[in-house]
């Protein structure tokens, strides 16, 4: 079970000549596991609980390394200078990337198992294939969601952390990952094809929410690791707040979106490479987010979606899903009951 794979077999298979890493010689873990998406469907609970295995481990934040060249799905990876497009390869030639990709497991290495978990995975046209190349024994985990109410789910996760300031509907035409991320029909189909199904593993939200302690018991069996209690207090991850007005949060990200944007640029960095203009940056983000942002971010629920715009959703996002409860070998309308899949 456990994947211990040194930089230079890696490599090799890429191409790369030089094998050493920069900041410590000798073999590097690669994950085991991979949770890979859909935003918005538990995939932190579930990140949250696992971590907390005594033979599990995985990065605090996102690693999104598989498809970071993707600009639907990480358009703020990418920027300009002087012109130039700058992007994040993940097959460079040189191997640095794939270095850095398995420099953030460093910390976890003494585990039984490590993982990550990238939400975007699941919808990327390039991912399955790659992590297939690099991780020919990885297992993957994909929580599904109602769509519709995960599309909606997703645009307030976007709005609350001051990435759009567009209404919904608008954003529904202009943010493609609102429906790639609810289109699991084809998603599934591509990992499908390039990982075996023994070695993919499909949890329903709507069933992980009913019985935490079920849904754990079969990641842990699914994952090779022993069973652990998941009490009140170790499945609890954060509670999402949201604008108690909409119309002037949308505006307060008109200025949110430029500090954000760099954040996520320099997502790729290790922190020795920022400058000192970098840190202030970085300064900056953290007030903004930490005191400005939060100001609105004080109700409890949503605003709710516009009838027609959720009719438009059912009907859209039942043609993109038609055949699922197929591929996935259960009845998924006794979880989806307004939606023909």
């Amino acid at each position: 079970m456990d994947q211990v794979v040194s930089i230079g077999l890696v490599a090799e298979k890429k191409g790369i000549d030089d094998a050493k890493t920069p900041s410590a010689g000798g073999p590097r873990r690669l994950p085991d596991f991979i949770i890979g998406g859909a935003p918005k469907c538990g995939t932190s609970s579930i990140h949250f609980i696992l971590n907390q295995h005594a033979d599990i481990a995985l990065p605090e934040q996102e690693v999104a390394f598989f498809d970071s060249d993707e600009p639907v799905n990480h358009a703020d990876f990418f920027h300009l200078s002087k012109g130039d497009l700058q992007w994040f390869d993940p097959e460079d030639a040189a191997g640095n990337n794939a270095r850095w990709y398995a420099s953030r497991f460093q910390c976890a290495s003494d585990s039984p198992l490590i993982g990550e978990d990238s939400t975007t995975y699941i919808y990327s046209e390039v991912a399955a294939a790659r992590i297939a190349k690099m991780l020919p024994d990885v297992k993957l985990i994909f929580m599904l969601r109602h769509p519709v109410e995960r599309a909606y789910s997703q645009y307030w996760h976007i709005m609350n952390t001051g990435r759009t300031s567009l209404s919904f509907e608008k954003a529904i035409t202009q943010i493609p990952a609102i429906i790639l991320g609810s289109s699991y029909l084809a998603n599934l189909k591509r990992f499908m094809e390039h990982v075996p199904q023994n070695r993919i593993k499909v949890v329903i939200f709507e069933d992980f929410v009913a019985n935490q302690q079920a849904t754990i018991d079969e990641l842990t069996d699914f994952l090779g690791a022993s069973r652990m209690s998941v009490s009140e207090n170790s499945s609890w991850y954060n509670r999402t707040y949201y604008p108690i007005s909409p119309i002037a949060q949308r505006g307060l990200n008109l200025v949110g979106q430029q500090i954000i944007a760099y954040r996520y640029r320099k997502h790729m960095q290790e922190s020795e490479e920022y400058s000192a203009a970098d840190h202030a940056r970085g300064k900056a983000h953290y007030w903004y987010f930490k005191y400005i942002n939060p100001l609105l971010l004080r109700a409890k629920r949503p605003p709710p979606m516009r009838p027609a715009t959720r009719d438009y959703l059912l009907r859209h996002l039942s043609r993109r899903n038609a055949g699922l409860s197929e591929l996935l070998g259960r009845d998924l309308s006794r979880y989806w009951k307004d939606l023909e899949v």
